[in-house]
């Protein structure tokens, strides 16, 4: 856990190599502005905790790769305006972007994700339209978009989903 290390700027690539690390814990790692693209080989990496990242400017594409990945937290990453391609996260449980202001759009994948019971977009300010993809999201339980200020309509699809 690195959790409140404020001046961290950087991960080493070498984070990669830690196989069975399972949590990786960076909240209020407010300093630090990208994570190395050896994350995708963190193969049991099951939470991987970012919020209050504040200067987090993207994600690498190799976060999608982490197949047993069940929680990812970027509430509050203020600089985030975009997401890597998240279809192979078949095991995502919580997808919780909450605050992320600059995030503009999810990726069309989010559809792929099955298994995800809870998205939360609350005060996403800059998100215009959802996906249509996000229809595909049959476990879907727990969509937050409280404060989405800029979001003009939902996709047709979500009436697909029956447990929302």
């Amino acid at each position: 856990m690195l959790y409140g290390c404020e001046n961290l700027k950087e991960l080493p690539e070498s984070i990669g190599n830690i196989s069975s690390l399972s949590i990786l814990d960076l909240s209020w790692c407010k300093s630090i502005e990208s994570l190395p693209t050896t994350l995708g080989d963190l193969k049991h990496l099951i939470k991987l905790l970012l919020g209050r990242c504040e200067n987090l400017k993207e994600l690498p594409q190799s976060i999608g790769s982490i197949f047993s990945l069940s929680i990812l937290d970027l509430s509050l990453c203020k600089s985030i305006e975009s997401l890597p391609t998240l279809r192979d996260l078949k095991h995502l449980t919580e997808l919780l972007l909450g605050r992320c202001e600059n995030l503009k759009e999810l990726p069309q994948s989010i559809g792929s994700i099955f298994s995800l019971p809870i998205l939360d977009l609350s005060s996403c300010k800059s998100i215009e339209s959802l996906p249509t993809t996000l229809g595909n999201s049959k476990h879907l339980t727990k969509l937050m978009l409280k404060r989405c200020e800029n979001l003009k309509k939902l996709p047709e699809s979500i009436r697909s989903i029956s447990s929302l």
